[in-house]
């Protein structure tokens, strides 16, 4: 009982920190919150002392920070968020009307990504089913391709491409069902590539339990076998889809932006860019809110769906020692990648030639030019370095710091759920506020929200992992906390959290990108691959090919990332090794062995 109270005061703590810190973001940044009212007000008007010392005394801001603060939350606990600083309509409809916008969207988009899931799991599924998993080669490069495309390429796409060239559904507005097809479409395939993929790595161990090898006997159909194997292996993902419900809510901002629904991200953007600190405020609390609900329900949902078994440790290991997967598929795709760094080293990535604009792919120039005439290949040779150098760099420090906060759950989950509520912008303005724009600026602003996935995964994980039975009997034989750690708990865990985090490996290099929108990331002339998509996103219509090139690299790079981290397993133990001895796990070989 200590412990969940401790927990809920450290959730408040961290929500509060985080919704004090948002009221203080324009003296925290050093900026005059009058004149970025003033220009989101009116561009033209001239921010003349006596105009802006007006909308001082309109807004209270005379008093300080403090003051603003203190009567914006003496004002929330009687119900009132206050008025918007540039419209100056009520904060708490326009909050709640964006906000159900938002969830509607989400909601359909968790459809996509739970089909999308299916169809990635389908083939394991059905091999599983039919008790054929065991000489599968793990590859998953289609989802790490759909997981690597960018949103905001893909709701442009879409839009482009069904709603206006085909008409078949809206490409623009918000007035109906048929207006969330394709912007749920954009924000769930994605979503629903990373959640599939990390299914379809759990379920060979839940077809390999004593449990479906003893209902295989007693001659349950595969389908019910596949059903209670997809029924295993949920609750660890329930954290993470937990996630995506508050991503998708308040993280839709491209997709909005693109298909102008009034969402909530869109809301918390324009709030962020133009200091509106009540309607930033409101809208941030209102995704603490919700990620605080969505946590409670995954975790109701995994106790449910896991049943007494995790309470009293007699669950099975989904993590089995096995010799690491070969394939030829990571060569290929390194090799590949590489040629095409190489080939594109030898070019002028800046060379300028205006009577070559937006040229289609030739034998000068074999993936085209973008609108400045300057060579594609060129440029994505050229960005090769700073975008895998710098994105492998985060990729590995979120990694380090989700395993190790994962361990510590009761710390860890609350701060996974404030950091996973703070909307991309804000999380990059408020990293702007502490740390200063710099060159280390970019990176820190997304590891400061990368690492929650990996956190979430790693308790998951762990929480599964410690209630095995081969984990009771070891600790039944003596062994220490930190001998289980050490030897049985990240043996299991690291290599499916590993291959998350490179599955999440293009997603941080096109987060980068979005960056330098803001200022904060790589700028023009820069080659970075992401600002290449970001750049050429306009003319994709007119030159498919200066968007379809750098895709289609990050595409190349998660391919890589995911099909040579399949090779990492958790090693079998060695014969004759120090500690207590553990009883081994029955294959499912022995156990049909046994069997007859």
């Amino acid at each position: 009982m200590r412990q969940r109270v401790a927990t809920a005061v450290w959730r408040v703590v961290l929500a509060a920190g985080l919704v004090c810190g948002i009221g203080l973001l324009p003296w925290l940044t050093q900026t005059d919150p009058a004149y970025t009212v003033l220009k989101a007000r009116s561009a033209e008007r001239e921010p003349t002392p006596e105009v802006l010392a007006d909308i001082r005394a309109q807004l209270g801001l005379d008093g300080g920070p403090l003051h603003v603060l203190g009567r914006w939350l003496g004002g929330l606990v009687r119900g009132d968020a206050g008025q918007s600083w540039i419209s100056g309509s009520e904060v708490l409809p326009d909050v709640l009307q964006a906000l159900g916008a938002s969830l509607l969207l989400m909601s359909v988009a968790l459809l996509v990504a739970a089909l999308t899931a299916g169809i990635v799991c389908a083939r394991t599924l059905r091999l599983g089913a039919r008790r054929r998993l065991g000489g599968r080669r793990r590859g998953g490069t289609g989802s790490a391709v759909i997981a690597s495309l960018p949103e905001f390429l893909v709701a442009s796409v879409l839009a482009t491409v069904v709603g206006v060239q085909l008409g078949w559904l809206p490409a623009l507005g918000w007035y109906g069902p048929q207006w969330t097809v394709l912007p749920a479409l954009a924000l769930g395939l994605p979503a629903g590539a990373v959640l599939g993929r990390l299914l379809d790595d759990l379920l060979p161990g839940a077809f390999g339990e004593p449990w479906a090898l003893a209902a295989a006997a007693r001659g349950l159909t595969g389908r019910r076998i596949a059903r209670q194997a997809l029924r295993r292996c949920v609750p660890a993902l329930l954290p993470n889809l937990g996630l995506f419900v508050v991503g998708l809510t308040g993280g839709a901002v491209a997709v909005e932006q693109v298909f102008d629904i009034p969402g909530l991200g869109r809301t918390t953007l324009q709030a962020a860019l133009a200091q509106d600190l009540p309607v930033l405020q409101a809208g941030t609390l209102a995704l603490v809110l919700l990620a605080a609900l969505a946590t409670g329900a995954t975790r109701l949902a995994a106790r449910l769906l896991t049943g007494p078994a995790l309470r009293d440790g007699a669950l099975s290991s989904l993590h089995r020692p096995a010799p690491p997967a070969g394939g030829l598929l990571p060569l290929l795709y390194g090799a590949v990648l590489l040629a095409v760094v190489g080939v594109g080293l030898t070019r002028d990535p800046l060379a300028l030639d205006t009577g070559a604009r937006l040229l289609a792919p030739s034998l000068d120039h074999p993936f085209g030019t973008d609108s400045l005439g300057r060579d594609l290949l060129a440029r994505i040779g050229h960005g090769a370095f700073d975008t895998l150098l710098l994105a492998s760099a985060i990729t590995a420090a979120v990694l380090v710091a989700g395993v190790l906060l994962g361990l510590v759950p009761r710390v860890s989950a609350p701060l996974v759920d404030t950091v996973n509520a703070v909307p991309p912008v804000l999380a990059a303005l408020l990293v702007t506020a502490v740390a200063g724009s710099g060159a280390a600026t970019p990176a820190l602003a997304v590891g400061a929200v990368a690492w929650a996935p990996l956190a979430a995964h790693t308790s998951a994980l762990l929480r599964q992992e410690r209630a095995t039975l081969h984990i009771t009997a070891t600790r039944g034989l003596g062994a220490g906390r930190w001998y289980l750690l050490r030897r049985e708990l990240l043996p299991a865990v690291l290599p499916p959290v590993l291959r998350h985090a490179l599955l999440r490996l293009p997603g941080v290099a096109l987060s980068l990108a979005s960056l330098g929108f803001l200022g904060l990331g790589a700028q023009p002339p820069s080659p970075e691959w992401g600002l290449l998509l970001a750049e050429n996103q306009p003319y994709a219509e007119r030159a498919p090919w200066a968007v379809l090139a750098p895709a289609a690299v990050l595409a190349l790079l998660g391919a890589l990332a995911v099909t040579a981290a399949g090779g990492l397993r958790r090693p079998r133990r060695r014969r004759g090794a120090a500690g207590p001895v553990v009883p081994e796990q029955p294959t499912v070989e022995k156990e049909l062995v046994a069997a007859r």
